[in-house]
């Protein structure tokens, strides 16, 4: 793919800020944090357009408690289902989160970054929310996936990403650690990772350049 734009990414303030941080400049305090998923699918299906709001913030809080300063929030859309429509997936309307809410989770709950289902923060012609986050120094993650198979509260994320120097986005993997009696996912004792299967076949590279099990 010769464009990161076009699947889960974290993007570093360098994205938009000429004096911003780079992706190789991100310390290695981003791998492990708090995880908080506000979800705002009820009312993204009453309005594809629909963005996350203070008000949306409140309301979890009042479920779940105080966002933790230096947290990770996930906003849950379920927008990420729509990916095999790919022209409607980057259509507006489609869900976001409102500067406000933005300006309240940063300023106010001091979080690290959050991240969102669309391939963009918000829908405003100048993708108000996105400027202010980049020319204040904060980083986002886009193109997000699973958040309804992540518990709201009491997860870690794990944050996977390569550093190019220099570098003003990239691909990026994003793991939910959920409490032991979480219903998805997989476990270490499951899935030990070590040592890893044989493919079926013999990998082979196709005409997208993608190194798959060559057919028998």
């Amino acid at each position: 793919m010769p464009t990161d734009q076009y699947g889960t990414q974290l993007d570093p303030p360098a994205h938009w800020n000429p004096r911003g941080a780079t992706i190789s400049d991100l310390p290695a305090t981003y791998t492990l944090r708090p995880l908080a998923v506000i979800d705002i699918s009820p009312s993204v299906r009453r309005d594809e357009g629909y963005h996350l709001q203070v008000a949306d913030i409140a309301a979890y809080e009042e479920k779940h408690g105080r966002i933790p300063a230096g947290a990770v929030v996930m906003v849950r859309s379920d927008w990420s289902k729509r990916w095999a429509e790919a022209e409607r997936f980057r259509q507006k309307p489609f869900p976001g989160v409102s500067l406000a809410a933005l300006q309240f989770l940063h300023l106010e709950r001091r979080i690290l970054f959050h991240g969102h289902e669309p391939l963009d923060t918000d829908t405003t012609p100048t993708l108000e929310g996105e400027a202010w986050l980049m020319h204040n120094n904060f980083a986002q993650a886009e193109g997000v996936t699973n958040l309804d198979q992540v518990p709201e509260a009491g997860a870690l994320i794990a944050i996977g990403f390569a550093k190019p120097l220099g570098g003003t986005g990239g691909f990026a993997r994003y793991v939910a650690i959920a409490p032991a009696n979480w219903p998805h996912g997989v476990s270490v004792e499951a899935v030990p990772g070590a040592p890893l299967p044989l493919q079926a076949a013999p990998l082979r590279r196709d005409a997208d350049g993608v190194m798959r099990p060559a057919e028998r």
